[in-house]
C-alpha cells in the first residue's frame, strides 16, 4: 500500500484523485517536485496567486483584531482595492449576525482508517444557531454553481463541520441542519453561492468520502493512472507524462480551474492535535 498510515486527507488531495489519479500520486505520494510553469503569461500567473493570497491574510487580519489603517497600506493595485472595499462592507453584517467568527479554522476526523482534513476561510456561529462556512474565492472567473455542487470541497467542509464542529456549538453535537457552505467571489460580491446542508447530504457525502479512501488506499503505485484531458494544459506533471511542456494560456483557464493555483497547505497532525480552542 503506497499510502501512509498517517496520510491526511484533503479537498485539495481528493480532488487532484477524482481529476488524475497520477497528479495525486505524484503530488501527494511522491511528493515530487516537478519545475514546471503552470499557466502563461508567468508572471501575470504569479501576481493573482500573490493578490489572492494577501487578500485572504487580510481579512484574517482584520477579523481577529488588526487595526484598518494598517491592513490599508497592504492594498497595491485596483483589483484588491475593490475586493478590500466589498468585504469591508460585508463584515459588519456578518458580525452584527454571529455569537463567533472563527477565522482559518483546522477541522479534522477519522475515516476509513485515515484522517480527514479542511482549513476553512471563516466558520460563523449564528445567534440563531446556525454554523456556516465561508469560503473567500479571488479567482478572476465565477464558478458556476454545478461545478461547486459536484466539488470535493463542497462535500468536505460541511461533512467535517458536523464532525468536528461542536466547539462552535456550545460543545454540543452538530446537526447537519444547521449548517451551511457559502462562497463569497471577491469580484462578484453580490453573487455568493450558498448550500444548505441536511441529514440526507450528510450521509452522502460520507459515503462518498470513505468510498473514496478506500478506492485510493487499495491501489498499488503502478494503479495511479493519468487521466488526460484539458486541465492538462494546467498541470505542472504534464511534461512528466508526456502531456505536453508548453503551459496553458491564463485567459483560457476554465473556471473549474481557477482556484488550482492557490497552494494547498501542508498539514501535521501531530501539530494540529496541539491546538487549544
Amino acid at each position: 500500500m503506497p499510502i501512509p498510515s498517517r496520510f491526511q486527507f484533503s479537498q485539495a488531495s481528493l480532488q487532484d484523485y477524482v481529476d488524475c489519479p497520477r497528479r495525486f500520486y505524484l503530488r501527494f505520494i511522491r511528493r515530487l517536485a516537478w519545475p514546471a510553469v503552470e499557466a502563461e503569461p508567468v508572471l501575470e500567473n504569479e501576481r493573482l496567486m500573490e493578490q489572492g493570497s494577501r487578500f485572504h491574510t487580510m481579512v484574517y487580519q482584520s477579523l481577529i483584531g488588526v487595526p484598518k489603517d494598517r491592513l490599508n497600506r497592504m492594498v497595491q493595485d485596483a483589483d484588491l482595492a475593490l475586493w478590500w472595499r466589498s468585504i469591508q462592507e460585508i463584515l459588519p453584517g456578518l458580525k452584527s449576525a454571529a455569537s463567533g467568527l472563527y477565522p482559518e479554522v483546522t477541522l479534522t476526523a477519522p475515516l476509513a482508517g485515515f484522517t480527514l482534513l479542511a482549513r476553512c476561510d471563516l466558520v460563523v456561529s449564528r445567534e440563531d444557531g446556525r454554523l456556516q462556512i465561508i469560503d473567500w474565492k479571488t479567482a478572476r472567473s465565477r464558478t458556476r454553481r454545478s461545478i461547486l455542487a459536484g466539488s470535493l470541497q463542497t462535500c468536505l467542509y460541511p461533512y467535517l463541520l458536523v464532525r468536528d464542529g461542536a466547539r462552535f456549538n456550545a460543545s454540543r453535537p452538530v446537526q447537519p441542519a444547521q449548517v451551511e457552505m457559502i462562497y463569497w467571489f471577491a469580484g462578484f460580491p453580490d453573487q455568493s453561492e450558498h448550500f444548505v446542508y441536511t441529514p440526507e447530504q450528510f450521509q452522502q457525502d460520507e459515503s462518498r468520502l470513505e468510498s473514496l479512501i478506500r478506492q485510493i488506499a487499495g491501489l498499488q503505485d503502478d494503479q495511479f493512472h493519468s487521466s488526460p484531458g484539458r486541465g492538462c494544459r494546467f498541470c505542472v506533471y504534464r511534461s512528466f507524462c508526456e502531456q505536453g511542456v508548453r503551459a496553458g494560456d491564463l485567459s483560457g483557464r476554465d473556471d473549474e480551474q481557477s482556484d488550482a493555483s492557490m497552494p494547498d497547505l501542508d498539514f501535521d497532525f501531530d501539530q494540529i492535535a496541539e491546538i487549544e480552542f
